[in-house]
């Protein structure tokens, strides 16, 4: 495995280096807090633009000007942050202490400076960035590929495999039945928000649709539901345990969380179902703070890594415990003809800081990812692959690849890779992938399903993939899925004197008019979409799992439409015909501003 070494740093002044590293840090710690409170939903709330970035450049700056030191910054920007009505006072000066350890040490190796740090955290529209060693390109094995064979129905009657997938759980330890949900802090409804104001509705006994993330009764109540009720052979789990508390977690609850969880997972299925879980983006603190292997010491990841190993150790074998040490990923067989890839998508992710000393194929994932795949490709295994962010949100140079490693016509493993499962968004999604030669060929579809979290203006779900099962040629690819959902309203009616009771959703092919679940009926369903809006209003329905924040129109729909053909992140010309090249950045700014996550 290539473990890639940073960059080395051109010179620059210490008074200058110190003085950047503080801007920058202070830039890096702001977005990471106002990507959790700033929320689409509610257009009163801040929300990063490029003029605002650059003002905060420049008086982060200028306050180093009069005095160079760690403190003072800190002390600049939770003043910034609460003048910015980011968050109050208490939230903006844990943040900034929570962070300032990590991003100093990331920035102090990194080469961005302040004059491009706006265009890295906003997009090349807000400036231009050239650090980071992030233009790259995987390498492929000399081997031909194989022929294509589309895929095809399987008869009437053969073997299907029932996957149960969970993402997203989000349990926080603190939440509190009664509390204020409108606390004015990035999350509410927990200990010591206090009782709501008068005449409003406090924090619900299941939950609540407002900032608040899960109550452990309502997840046990889910997996005691699916125990006793579902059936399935096998479960992918694509992580963030912990709540969206992220200014003031410390190593001790993530691992708290991580073992309650896991432990409730054994508990409920026990070792007669095999869990193969991935890492979400929540696991660490600070929040999406994942160091490539060559940071080592207290800084690592391992205290993490060594804990996933520990509990998933009962499901997993040795081999995949071992690169899970080394880069929170692995593979596994799940049973003979089907392998899982679990990927650590914070190596992808832009909000990952610590990338910027070097963005470069993270922890050699993505060539580990293609010797796996030849690797099925000549035992004759198909492949599943799972991870918590997808894709097409990922940095555009590791989105690019990832592509040209699934779909690329000329190059491989389109044929190998038989499913694609991520969470992160908390929404009912898909992306299309399309060959890259016309990009007109649908050949790969990734499913984003709903979170278990309210967070936010959510019901809680999970979800259930018929995949084709044992029979000879099967292509292990899924036929139909099966959402299920907590309608919070009616659960929280009864004040918690009843057991909340879950009901499916819907069906996927019954419900969207699939003719099957192949990669062309989803491409068909955003054709039939962009001409029917009673079908994209259901759609849109059914991707706030049940409880939509109004009708989506105008640039709204675009976007959405979008982004269901965009499995790699930048491409205009994947959206051909649904939103003109130029506009493509202001598409993609929209459907940013609608992440939940």
């Amino acid at each position: 495995m290539s473990l890639h070494k940073p960059l080395v740093k051109k010179t620059i002044s210490p008074f200058k280096m110190e003085r950047r590293v503080l801007v920058l840090a202070s830039l890096l710690t702001l977005v990471a807090l106002s990507d959790v409170h700033s929320r689409p939903a509610e257009s009163h709330e801040w929300r990063w633009t490029c003029d605002l970035c650059r003002a905060a450049v420049w008086t982060l700056d200028t306050a180093l000007l009069l005095q160079s030191d760690e403190q003072a910054v800190a002390s600049a920007l939770s003043k910034l942050c609460i003048r910015l009505h980011i968050a109050d006072s208490t939230v903006c000066t844990d943040t900034v202490q929570l962070f300032r350890h990590d991003v100093l040490t990331v920035l102090a190796r990194s080469l961005l400076s302040p004059r491009s740090a706006c265009g890295l955290l906003l997009g090349d529209s807000c400036g231009h960035w050239n650090g980071g060693a992030s233009n790259w390109t995987v390498r492929f094995p000399g081997v031909p590929k194989p022929p294509v064979r589309p895929p095809v129905p399987p008869p009437p009657g053969t073997p299907v495999d029932r996957i149960l997938f969970i993402t997203d759980v989000h349990w926080d330890a603190a939440y509190k039945e009664g509390t204020n949900a409108e606390c004015g802090e990035p999350l509410c409804c927990r200990e010591g928000d206090g009782l709501p104001a008068p005449g409003a509705v406090g924090a619900g006994y299941w939950g609540d649709y407002r900032k608040c993330d899960m109550p452990m009764r309502t997840i046990e109540s889910m997996l005691q539901h699916i125990a006793t009720n579902a059936t399935f052979d096998f479960v992918y789990w694509t992580g963030d345990i912990p709540a969206h508390n992220i200014w003031q977690q410390t190593r001790m609850d993530q691992l708290r969380a991580l073992d309650k969880v896991t432990g409730l997972f054994w508990q409920h299925f026990g070792a007669r179902v095999r869990v193969f879980p991935a890492v979400g983006n929540h696991e660490s603190t600070p929040v999406n703070s994942f160091p490539p292997p060559f940071i080592t010491g207290n800084l690592s990841s391992s205290w993490l890594y060594e804990e996933m190993a520990s509990n998933w150790s009962r499901w997993l074998p040795n081999d995949a415990l071992h690169t899970i040490r080394i880069g929170g990923f692995y593979t596994a067989r799940v049973k003979p003809g089907l392998r899982v890839v679990s990927l650590n998508m914070n190596f992808c992710s832009a909000e990952n800081f610590w990338l910027l000393i070097n963005d470069t194929d993270p922890a050699g994932q993505l060539h580990w990812f293609i010797d796996v795949l030849q690797a099925a490709e000549t035992a004759g295994e198909k492949v599943h692959v799972i991870g918590h962010i997808p894709p097409g949100l990922c940095r555009k140079t590791w989105s690019w690849n990832y592509y040209r490693i699934i779909n690329s016509f000329f190059l491989r493993y389109e044929s190998t890779i038989a499913g694609q499962f991520f969470g992160h968004v908390h929404t009912d999604k898909f992306e299309v992938f399309y060959d890259e030669q016309t990009l007109k060929r649908p050949l790969g579809i990734a499913f984003l399903a709903p979170s278990v979290t309210t967070f936010h203006d959510l019901n809680p779900g999970y979800r259930v993939y018929e995949v084709d099962g044992d029979r000879p040629d099967s292509s292990r690819m899924v036929l139909d899925h099966h959402t299920f959902f907590l309608n919070l309203s009616e659960a929280n009616a009864s004040g918690g004197k009843s057991q909340p009771t879950w009901h499916l959703l819907y069906s996927a092919r019954k419900v969207l008019g699939l003719s099957n679940a192949f990669p062309q009926a989803w491409d068909d369903l955003v054709v039939r979409m962009q001409k029917d809006y009673s079908l994209f209003d259901l759609f849109w329905a059914l991707l706030h799992t049940g409880h939509p924040p109004g009708l989506c129109r105008g640039g709204c729909r675009t976007a959405l439409l979008c982004s269901l053909r965009t499995g790699r992140s930048g491409d205009p010309d994947l959206c051909a015909g649904l939103v003109p090249a130029e506009k493509f950045k202001l598409m993609s700014d929209l459907l940013l501003s609608q992440r939940l996550c």
